[in-house]
């Protein structure tokens, strides 16, 4: 089939890549796509806000199924108007994809299903907001409600950090995100991500990963969109991920089916995993990025007839097999980021890194001028490797990293660290 795939970013040039080699593509459209995307589809102009541009698109190109990588046109019903359309679209549709574009519309879901998750309140009004923190006191978490392009959440270690993040979401800080605010109770643990396919009923269990956010060396600085990740994470053992299943996923599964909002597509639950066993932090209605990037050069199976499956409503009928490597990625970023950066700038020595089937260069923030590769956006480029250990996977993917010609780009050199010392720790 002719398949139209949906974004520009990291996350969707590891879809891209992953798509380009199932069996049951012809032809892979992306639209608007990046430099690295064009080595795997057609890329096309076209404006994905509009639903009739896209069905136009769809019915003049014979599309037999349109992945939505991004969470914007979930949130807004892409997937609801393809399906009126009688198209196929991989994704939940709007009602169930608030369960990303609100934090409270999950919260209130955890409370309705018995989900664990950390103590909240809800709030339109900064003086409500404000008197909350004063009663819960530090440390304590602040959530703009809507999308906020991963940068609307704010750990606040005093009472002050917590009052000036209520001040900026209603300030307009995070424009429409912001104007209601999540406070929640601040989890102790460890953070790792569950990544699931649901086609409304089932639930098919993925992968895990850990990712690093924040944006200076020692996990210093303001929070990004994700700086790098690896999988598998380590702390989620078997035990560890059938209790979040059971207790987490399986439960809201069942309770947006049973409230007529099933949820098909893949649900990325963040996690925190604590001395009472896993909580719920947030959840995702699409692949995380970057995280996205390492389970692709881990998935075995084809990502496509999983796809479908999940369209179809015959979930319980497939399975998704993996590598035993580790995977890790490293994400190369504007100098500046997530602040002001500059846009422009030529990477040169990226064609010297292909052919290594254990390592892989994903790009996030690219696009060609003449067989030149520019800088396009903050996350630029995702340097993905496989290894034996998370150690050897950081080994591969830093070496490639030193072969990249980037003088305005930076890197993170601690990405994996966390997993490093525990494989040290235990010899």
């Amino acid at each position: 089939m002719n398949i139209l795939l949906i974004g520009s970013g990291g996350r969707e040039h590891a879809l891209a890549w992953a798509i380009a080699n199932s069996p049951l593509t012809d032809t892979l459209y992306a639209a608007p796509g990046n430099a690295g995307i064009a080595a795997e589809a057609t890329c096309v102009a076209l404006d994905t806000s509009d639903a009739s541009a896209v069905i136009t698109f769809c019915r003049d190109h014979d599309i037999g199924l349109v992945v939505v990588g991004p969470e914007g046109p979930l949130v807004a019903g892409l997937v609801d108007d393809l399906a009126g359309a009688g198209i196929k679209a991989f994704g939940p549709k709007k009602a169930a994809a608030a369960l990303e574009g609100s934090k409270g519309f999950t919260k209130d879901l955890c409370a309705r299903a018995g989900i664990p998750t950390a103590g909240y309140g809800r709030f339109t009004d900064a003086g409500a907001a404000r008197a909350y923190v004063r009663e819960k006191g530090a440390p304590i978490v602040v959530k703009a409600d809507g999308l906020a392009a991963g940068k609307g959440v704010v750990v606040a270690m005093t009472e002050d950090e917590a009052l000036a993040a209520i001040d900026a979401c209603f300030d307009g800080e995070f424009g429409a995100a912001g104007a209601e605010v999540v406070v929640e109770e601040f989890l102790e643990g460890e953070e790792a991500s569950l990544f699931v396919l649901s086609d409304g009923r089932n639930a098919l269990m993925l992968a895990t990963a850990q990712d690093h956010k924040r944006v200076g060396e020692g996990d210093t600085g303001p929070n990004t969109g994700g700086m790098g990740a690896y999988s598998p994470a380590p702390v989620m053992t078997a035990e560890m991920t059938a209790r979040a299943m059971r207790e987490i996923v399986e439960p809201t599964v069942a309770r947006l089916a049973a409230e007529g909002t099933p949820f098909a597509g893949v649900l990325y639950a963040g996690l925190m995993i604590t001395a009472k066993g896993p909580q719920l932090i947030e959840y995702n209605a699409r692949f995380g990025d970057p995280e996205c990037q390492v389970m692709m050069m881990r998935l075995k199976d084809d990502i496509v007839t999983l796809m479908l499956a999940c369209v179809d409503g015959t979930l319980d009928r497939v399975g998704a097999r993996w590598r035993d490597e580790v995977a890790l990625t490293v994400v190369l970023a504007a100098r500046g980021y997530p602040g002001i950066y500059e846009k422009g700038s030529e990477i040169r020595g990226l064609a010297e890194l292909d052919g290594d089937p254990a390592l892989k260069v994903f790009h996030a923030g690219t696009r060609t001028e003449g067989d030149a590769v520019l800088a396009n956006g903050g996350r630029v480029l995702n340097v993905t490797a496989l290894g034996a250990t998370v150690a050897d996977a950081r080994a591969r993917a830093y070496a490639a990293i030193e072969r990249i010609d980037w003088p305005e780009g930076f890197c993170r050199r601690d990405i994996g660290w966390r997993a490093v010392a525990r494989e040290e720790t235990r010899g």
